[in-house]
């Protein structure tokens, strides 16, 4: 395994809030498909894409999650947001360019559940990969 910074969500986020995520914050979540490094099987998790001075971003706001691992391994991926589905190349933003896109994040976001309390248990922008969203062509 890797030595990574994770802070893993508690059980009742991970088995019940993340499948209901999407049916209560439909204007807020979307579902990532990606593929899974190993398996090679495609995997979807529900995130909420910021839309940021035009452009959109995926934050993987608590940590080193396995689906950021998996956008750094493959990184063609499928969004999904109120029915409508989109391919996309995912791009990874260099550590330094990250601290403005978390503010922006913790602005938009920071009113659910855990976002605002695992921002600040993880304050050091490193510690959240964020990706970039082009349109696949």
């Amino acid at each position: 395994m890797t030595d990574r910074t994770y802070l893993k969500p508690p059980w009742m986020q991970r088995h019940v809030g993340n499948r209901l995520a999407p049916l209560f914050g439909r204007s807020m979540v979307s579902k990532l498909s990606v593929r899974g490094r190993r398996s090679g099987r495609r995997l979807t998790v529900p995130v909420a894409v910021l839309e940021h001075e035009g452009e959109r971003y995926l934050v993987s706001y608590r940590g080193l999650s396995d689906w950021a691992l998996n956008l750094r391994a493959a990184p063609e991926c499928r969004v999904t947001s109120r029915g409508r589905t989109e391919e996309f190349v995912a791009e990874e933003v260099p550590e330094a360019e990250r601290p403005p896109l978390l503010v922006a994040y913790r602005e938009t976001y920071g009113s659910m559940p855990t976002v605002s309390q695992v921002l600040t248990a993880l304050p050091d922008p490193a510690d959240h990969p964020v990706f970039r969203l082009r349109a696949r062509t």
